[in-house]
């Protein structure tokens, strides 16, 4: 496994949501990424309404690696760049951990595969853009030139 490059800290807001299904009584979705760390202790209740309840889950870092440069331009260009959060149940109090907060699209949709975590997309914020954008800036990646057989 390689070592990160850089590391950009985000918090994360989490929404526990009713449903009218009557197998669950809420559902949980990552929403916001908030730049940097909030002084707030992890599962602070943020605020809630008749519908919602929303959370600080906690902080993150989302570590840059220059192979995924590739994936951070098509993430960017996009034209709605999204950071992807995994959380994975803990099976007590507080609910959810935050396992994984990743900019590679790629990566966001292998944590789907196993069916075991709650992986949500949520948007960007613009600090973390400017931090992807000059770490590919900092980190181009060459384009080679593949000959096509006859």
């Amino acid at each position: 496994m390689s070592t990160p490059l850089a590391r950009v800290p985000v918090g994360i807001v989490i929404e526990r949501r009713k449903t009218k299904s009557p197998w669950i009584d809420h559902v949980w979705q990552p929403i916001v990424a908030l730049p940097g760390l909030p002084e707030a202790a992890p599962w602070s209740v943020l605020g809630s309404d008749s519908e919602a309840t929303r959370f600080y889950g906690g902080g993150a870092e989302v570590e840059l690696f220059r192979s995924d440069v590739p994936r951070y331009v098509e993430n960017l260009s996009s034209g709605a760049p999204s950071l992807w959060v995994v959380l994975r149940s803990s099976g007590a109090e507080p609910p959810y951990q935050i396992v994984a907060v990743v900019a590679n699209p790629n990566e966001g949709e292998a944590f789907t595969e196993t069916g075991a975590d709650l992986v949500e997309a949520v948007p960007m914020p613009m600090f973390v853009r400017e931090m992807i954008a000059a770490f590919v800036a900092e980190h181009p990646v060459e384009e080679t030139l593949q000959k096509r057989k006859p």
